[in-house]
């Protein structure tokens, strides 16, 4: 089949950022569909457009900007401008078969409605977070009009897709709100065994980083965002430098809206164990939580943030690390029962800091963690089984 997808923030591994998409993508080529990407690119300047070819996916970059540093504002201003340039784009593409569009936002939506309504080309949705629920509970829709709104929009879209897919349980159960369970699936986030695994720590990585070869490290990377919650993260460091233990380093690696806060936070307390790195590709990155000894998955403690799926939680269980989470929900439910992390109250970092300072004096119960971490990654979440999921509900569409 000829498949378009759209996805506005679509990354390959030789990029910083997520890369669910670029998997799933490698598995339909192997099953023998022809994939073209529409996605955004705020680096274009010979036009507005620029196509291209990478690694057996042709790639449609449509000039737009968007950072988790911007306001709400500039963030909605780039969701419309992607979903205008997207729902014109689509209709360049000749003899589709199938549009496969994955939130967030909702609005990557519309094109493929369009695609619909126009020409009778079905779509699969896939939904990363449940908008506008999100916004809605964090406070960044307020408009009683516009969230009567985008709901209607949430509906339509879920209505018309001939299928959608949820990456997690709690969205799931959004979804099927609004339709039948039947036309629903839950193919959660992707662990990659072949990209983050268990090894020999790199001394050259930890010079790198300038940390000690010795101390115990503690990771948080990715998003740097608001529902990340990460104040909950340093003030855990706060309280570990406040009672003078210096050989536990808290590690950032990654960029957004909460972070010249947390390190403007981070600065005004003189915290010598908070270290702050940039958001690196996926090869850099695994190196640098391979050095670390615990990853850290905190949100704020909203309800909807709770159904989240977080990429990092995956990738930390490939890299075998014990994990700690602070969502009640899945998550939770997932690191308890594997045996291969565990809960910390959202509202209290002394907990955090607690359980990290406990975890520090037992490395043979790090030890089991971190293998049944990797165990699960290898068993149930890894992208070589997630995406075969995946391709087998696209593959229903060959005969219809």
């Amino acid at each position: 089949m000829k498949i378009l997808y759209i996805h506005q923030y679509f990354k390959t591994p030789r990029e910083p950022g997520a890369t669910r998409i670029y998997f799933i993508v490698q598995q339909l080529l192997k099953e023998g569909h022809e994939v073209t990407v529409i996605t955004q690119n705020k680096k274009i300047t010979a036009s507005d457009r620029e196509e291209v070819y990478i690694d057996g996916i042709n790639i449609v970059y449509l000039k737009n900007a968007y950072s988790n540093e911007m306001s709400i504002p500039m963030r909605i201003k780039s969701f419309f401008n992607f979903m205008y340039k997207s729902s014109f784009e689509v209709f360049k593409h000749k003899n589709i078969d199938l549009v496969i569009a994955t939130s967030t936002p909702l609005s990557v939506g519309l094109p493929a409605l369009l695609l619909k309504k126009i020409k009778d080309i079905p779509f699969v949705f896939e939904v990363r977070d449940l908008w506008p629920e999100v916004p809605i509970q964090m406070g960044g829709l307020k408009n009683p009009l516009v969230k009567k709104i985008a709901i209607w929009f949430e509906k339509t879209i879920y209505k018309n897709a001939s299928h959608i897919v949820a990456l997690s349980p709690g969205m799931y159960e959004g979804v099927i709100k609004y339709v039948s369970s039947d036309k629903v699936s839950m193919i959660p986030n992707m662990a990659k065994k072949e990209h983050f695994w268990p090894r020999e720590k790199s001394k050259d990585c930890i010079k790198k980083l300038q940390l000690r070869e010795s101390s115990f490290k503690v990771i948080h990377f990715g998003t740097m965002g608001i529902a990340n919650g990460l104040q909950y993260f340093i003030e855990a460091a706060k309280i570990a430098h406040d009672k003078g233990i210096m050989d536990v380093d808290f590690i950032l690696l990654g960029e957004g809206k909460a972070e010249k806060t947390l390190k403007l936070f981070a600065e005004s307390n003189k915290l010598t164990n908070v270290f702050f790195y940039e958001r690196l590709a996926m090869k850099e990155t695994s190196e640098v939580v391979n050095v670390c000894d615990i990853s850290v998955v905190p949100f704020l403690n909203i309800p909807i943030l709770s159904t989240n799926s977080p990429n990092k939680l995956f990738d930390s269980l490939a890299a075998g690390k014990p994990i700690i989470v602070n969502s009640n929900g899945w998550t939770k439910k997932m690191v308890e029962e594997n045996s291969c992390g565990a809960f910390v109250d959202p509202e209290n970092p002394n907990e955090l800091f607690e359980l990290i300072m406990e975890w520090k004096n037992q490395p043979n119960l790090l030890k089991i963690m971190g293998d049944n971490s990797r165990k699960l990654a290898e068993t149930t979440y890894d992208e070589s089984i997630l995406t075969k999921r995946f391709a087998s509900i696209i593959n229903t569409f060959n005969n219809k």
